[in-house]
């Protein structure tokens, strides 16, 4: 592995010297050497003093940006050559949009480290079109998203089927129905995700081919935040009915679908369409295509 790359990428996103040294365990005079080292093979400046912190010069941060992808590749050769072991081990990248991650990717980790314990699952959850850039980026290994997905160089198949409900206040008119017309929720303050997620993208279509038209729209950056908010009373919304297990079991939240307008979807993994994969993430993949008891 190249060091002093190493030592560079430390000292940028810890933006200190000192910080970086600590992190790796070196002395401070040793990570300005790699530094000078850098500098000297490139003929350039890369970083510039500012007090206790760094700021880096344009050369800086071109280098960064390939340093970056030279560590990962670095990162994923070696993964490669000791996957000639054919063991299933090591680090494995997962992205997950919200509804996925949160409520779905935990128990489906537990049983697949149950049968693989030499697995060390790296997990981010963000929204989908998040998701999609780390994975074209090679920064992440797999992603699983919840909306609908379509480029040249990713490798996109879905494998879970999600069915979403229109979510109210206990205490809303509605409340104790199983389905509604359209009109009965048109003039409701509605409640959605923010732009880019798979459930915003969902919201979206329902309100267009239903013809609903909110008295209002709140875009809030999380399930949670939503469920709270609808059951406090500001307004209704859209989710999975696997983020909803707990509130409709325990009653703090009424559920009903749209008559002629049912909202289903399909989770799906994502990965690099040109990247070589490692054992590790084909068997992760068998393992969610598989459709093991995701409860």
């Amino acid at each position: 592995m190249d060091t002093p790359l190493e030592v560079f990428i430390a000292v940028v996103e810890r933006r200190s010297f000192s910080r970086a040294a600590e992190d790796l365990h070196m002395t401070q005079p040793a990570v300005s050497q790699h530094i000078r080292v850098l500098e000297e093979y490139y003929g350039v400046k890369l970083v510039e003093r500012r007090n206790r912190f760094i700021r880096l010069t344009k050369a800086g941060e071109v280098l960064y940006a390939q340093a970056k992808r030279i560590v990962r590749e670095y990162a994923h050769a070696r993964r490669l050559l000791e996957d000639l072991t054919q063991k299933v081990q090591g680090p494995l990248r997962i992205g997950a949009s919200l509804t996925f991650g949160e409520y779905v990717l935990p128990r489906v980790l537990a049983r697949f480290r149950r049968v693989h314990p030499d697995v060390q699952p790296e997990v981010i959850i963000a929204n989908t079109r998040h998701v999609a850039e780390q994975v074209l980026a090679r920064e992440l290994d797999v992603g699983i998203v919840e909306a609908e997905l379509r480029h040249p160089e990713l490798e996109v198949t879905p494998f879970l089927p999600d069915t979403m409900r229109v979510i109210l206040p206990v205490d809303h008119p509605l409340a104790s129905a199983e389905r509604v017309e359209a009109s009965a929720v048109s003039g409701e303050t509605w409640i959605v995700r923010e732009q880019g997620s798979g459930t915003r993208e969902m919201a979206d279509r329902l309100l267009a081919q239903a013809g609903i038209r909110p008295r209002a729209v709140m875009a809030f950056g999380s399930n949670q935040i939503i469920k709270e908010s609808v059951e406090a009373g500001l307004g209704v919304a859209l989710l999975s009915e696997r983020a909803l297990g707990k509130e409709l079991a325990l009653g703090t939240l009424a559920s009903v679908e749209i008559a002629g307008h049912p909202v289903r979807r399909w989770f799906s993994t994502v990965v690099h369409a040109s990247q070589f994969r490692t054992r590790t993430v084909d068997v992760f993949l068998a393992h969610l295509r598989s459709r093991p008891d995701f409860s």
